[in-house]
């Protein structure tokens, strides 16, 4: 890609809606070196040369597993926030799963979508020879479970043991066979207790990375297809937390997985604000939010697309469908830049 020269740097920032008024803001992204961080960086930047010139937003990373995002948002606390997965966000709305002990957070709304094609695995070390959840369930082997920790913060962590409870085994199944869960907060910290030889099985989401493909690729994991059964079960049980029927990891994903790979969604990560944002603070995030996303996409093309944390090109029409109401100026500028 072209490095844009200093007129085009400045022509970019003379385009779109200005305030004139200074604004201060705070943004939550990641645990702070991943790819909510990145994001908030970009808007940051752009938000910042098209409002008053004495405009600040201070970006604050997390320590736990990303529920307390939702909530700065919620309690007026932080202005923006980014969280995935964007379906399983939507939640929040009504007080449902992990957010049951809040309440209800009607107020939140959102900016947009940005894609991010990812699915939740269980894969198990091959010495077990183990191919399909009724293998596992018949073997009954004392397996090292590497997940996100289910502590009431972390979306994964929660999900992932929703999704084996939806297949028959809860935590205490996997203890009557001697077996446990290990876990930490963030995937790279679960898939590297794998890696350490301190777990024989990963159950975790961010496939596209380079640490599921030498999970996959260099130590042959088997990754078991999920049962529609167990699929159905999880959406009835935890209704509007992930797409029903998401499609398939295609068959050359890794060199290992020879047929498509039937499994839980883990995808989009949602822009979260409140419906009290000014109106035209929220329509400026938005612009910059789809005007400039060249500048995000230029961040992620070394990659794939398929490859990427961020699915790239990113298509407006596409980030205006959010599972969770748009803020208003949101909404208006979707409409007037005809993507909505």
């Amino acid at each position: 890609m072209a490095t844009p020269n200093v007129k085009d740097i400045v022509e970019q920032q003379s385009r779109g809606p200005r305030l004139e008024r200074s604004i201060r803001l705070n943004f939550v992204g990641d645990w702070g070196m991943a790819n909510f961080h990145r994001i908030c960086s970009w808007l940051t930047q752009q938000f910042c040369d098209r409002a008053g010139g004495s405009s600040r937003v201070g970006i604050w990373n997390i320590r736990y597993g990303g529920i307390e995002a939702v909530l700065d948002v919620f309690r007026g606390e932080a202005q923006l926030a980014v969280a995935t997965p964007a379906q399983m966000i939507s939640t929040a709305l009504t007080g449902q799963g992990i957010f049951a002990p809040y309440g209800p957070m009607p107020s939140l709304r959102a900016l947009g979508v940005l894609p991010q094609n990812d699915r939740l695995i269980l894969a198990i070390h091959p010495k077990y020879g183990i191919k399909s959840f009724e293998d596992l369930r018949q073997k009954r082997p004392a397996l090292r479970i590497a997940t996100s920790t289910n502590d009431g913060t972390n979306f994964i962590g929660f999900t992932a043991y929703a999704f084996m409870e939806c297949h028959g085994i809860t935590a205490e199944v996997l203890k009557s066979w001697g077996g446990k869960y290990v876990t930490a907060h963030r995937p790279e910290q679960a898939i590297a207790l794998v890696q350490a030889g301190e777990a024989d099985a990963l159950l975790q989401e961010a496939v596209m990375t380079p640490w599921w493909a030498d999970i996959m690729e260099n130590h042959k994991y088997d990754a078991l297809a999920a049962e529609a059964s167990a699929l159905a079960r999880f959406a009835e049980r935890y209704p509007n937390t992930a797409a029903q029927y998401p499609d398939p990891l295609p068959a050359g994903f890794w060199s290992t997985l020879t047929e498509p790979l039937h499994t839980l969604d883990f995808s989009d990560f949602v822009i979260l604000v409140r419906d009290d944002l000014p109106e035209d603070v929220a329509h400026l995030l938005t612009w910059c939010l789809v005007e400039t996303r060249s500048a995000i996409e230029g961040q992620y093309k070394h990659l794939k697309p398929e490859r990427s944390p961020l699915t790239y090109p990113l298509c407006p029409a596409k980030m205006a469908r959010s599972p969770i109401p748009l803020h208003e100026g949101a909404k208006r500028y979707y409409q007037e830049a005809g993507h909505l």
